[in-house]
């Protein structure tokens, strides 16, 4: 993300780290590749592919690497749980407003430690809306999509009791 790759926020980022595992494996990666990780689709996976076929791009890559900056090797995270596992898995999610009990944050890592995905606005592919009060034109959209709305206490009793 700290690259400046147009398009790659921190959860495009953080999806090809994961999936890659590597820096390199990522400059490597065919536009496909990109494109077989989800959340990312062909667009991105093209920008990221432009990116580093891009001679500056590549030598900032090697310069950064001079002066000491490591790409670490990143752990695969294992597979989530099978969709029939829980009514989370594999569901995507998006958080607004202030929820009463937690963060949105805190929401967040619950949702994807359950094997479901959260993404910052509502689309077609949202099956969540998660809102808290003052939840906005999330809302609005959301219900405009036919996307499930759900509040707080909807999403906890979807999700596994914290450890």
């Amino acid at each position: 993300m700290a690259l400046g790759i147009p398009q790659v926020g921190e959860r495009t980022a953080r999806d090809l780290a994961q999936s890659f595992g590597s820096i390199d494996a990522v400059m490597a990666a065919s536009v496909e590749d990109m494109a077989a990780v989800h959340g990312i689709g062909g667009e991105v996976a093209g920008a990221i592919r432009d990116f580093f076929t891009d001679p500056d791009a590549v030598a900032e890559v090697a310069r950064l690497r001079e002066h000491g900056v490591r790409f670490p090797e990143v752990e695969p995270e294992p597979e989530p749980a099978a969709p029939g596992d829980s009514p989370v898995a594999g569901r995507v999610f998006v958080l607004t407003g202030t929820l009463p009990t937690m963060s949105r944050g805190d929401a967040k890592v619950r949702i994807e430690a359950a094997g479901g995905k959260v993404a910052g606005s509502v689309s077609g592919k949202t099956d969540f809306l998660v809102a808290g009060e003052k939840a906005g034109s999330k809302l609005t959209k959301a219900r405009a999509l036919g996307v499930t709305v759900l509040d707080e206490p909807g999403l906890l009793a979807m999700l596994p009791d914290p450890d």
